[in-house]
C-alpha cells in the first residue's frame, strides 16, 4: 500500500513537471510571436532593447524611442498561466484575456490622475419572478461616457480632453491611465488585437495620440 502511494505521488509530480515544461515552452513561443508584433509596431519609430521572462506567463520588454514622447518605455505581456494548472483553470473560468500593457514616462509630468476603463455593455432584467425565469427578457444597451472626478471645480468644457481619449474606441484598448508618478502613462490592450500588422502599428499611433492629449495638462 505504501509503495503504491509513493508510485502515485511520483507519477503525479512527473505529470505536473511535464505539463509545466510543455506549456512553459508553448508560452515562450507565444512570447516570441508577440515580440515580432511589437517589433513590427515599432518599425521606424522605436526599437526593442531587451526582453526577459518575469514568470512562466509574464514577459517584460524594454523599448527605446528616439523622440521624447515616451521615456523609460516598456511593455508587459501577460499570457494565460498554462504551466500552472490551477491558475489556468481559474483564468479560463474568469474568461480573462491575454493582454499587453504599455507603460512609459511622458516628456512632462501630468498634473492629474485619470483612469479610463472600457466598459462595453450593461443589462438588466424586468424583475421577472423565479417562476418566469424561462421567459426572462433582457434590455441590453451601451451606456454613454461616465466621468468620476475628485476635482472640486470641474471644467464644463472638457471636450478637448475627452475627444482624445475617445481614440481608444478605434482599438481594442481595455484600460488607459495617466498619473504624476512613474510610470506616468499606461495602456492595456488585448494581445490578440495585435496579430494584424496594421492593427499593431495603429495601436502605437493611438498611444502617441493619447500621450499628446495629456500635454495640455503637464506641469
Amino acid at each position: 500500500m505504501g509503495r503504491l502511494l509513493v508510485i502515485d505521488v511520483v507519477c503525479a509530480i512527473a505529470a505536473l513537471g511535464l505539463w509545466y515544461v510543455l506549456f512553459a515552452a508553448y508560452n515562450r513561443r507565444r512570447g516570441a510571436e508577440a515580440l515580432r508584433w511589437v517589433q513590427s509596431a515599432c518599425a521606424g519609430k522605436g526599437r526593442i532593447l531587451d526582453s526577459r521572462w518575469i514568470s512562466s506567463y509574464r514577459l517584460c520588454v524594454r523599448l527605446h524611442f528616439p523622440s521624447r514622447s515616451f521615456e523609460n518605455a516598456h511593455v508587459t505581456m501577460k499570457f494565460r498561466p498554462r504551466p500552472l494548472p490551477v491558475h489556468w483553470i481559474l483564468n479560463r473560468l474568469r474568461k480573462q484575456k491575454e493582454t499587453l500593457t504599455f507603460e512609459a514616462d511622458l516628456g512632462g509630468s501630468p498634473s492629474f490622475h485619470l483612469e479610463v476603463v472600457r466598459h462595453r455593455w450593461c443589462a438588466h432584467s424586468h424583475g421577472i419572478t423565479p417562476r418566469q425565469r424561462s421567459q426572462r427578457e433582457w434590455e441590453i444597451y451601451e451606456p454613454g461616457p461616465i466621468i468620476l472626478t475628485t476635482r472640486t471645480h470641474w471644467k464644463e468644457d472638457a471636450s478637448s480632453e475627452l475627444n482624445t481619449l475617445m481614440t481608444v474606441r478605434q482599438q481594442d484598448v481595455l484600460q488607459v491611465r495617466f498619473r504624476p508618478e512613474s510610470p506616468q502613462f499606461s495602456a492595456t490592450i488585448s494581445l490578440d488585437a495585435l496579430d494584424d500588422p496594421r492593427a499593431a502599428a495603429g495601436f502605437l499611433t493611438t498611444l502617441r495620440e493619447l500621450a499628446a492629449g495629456a500635454s495640455a495638462h503637464r506641469q
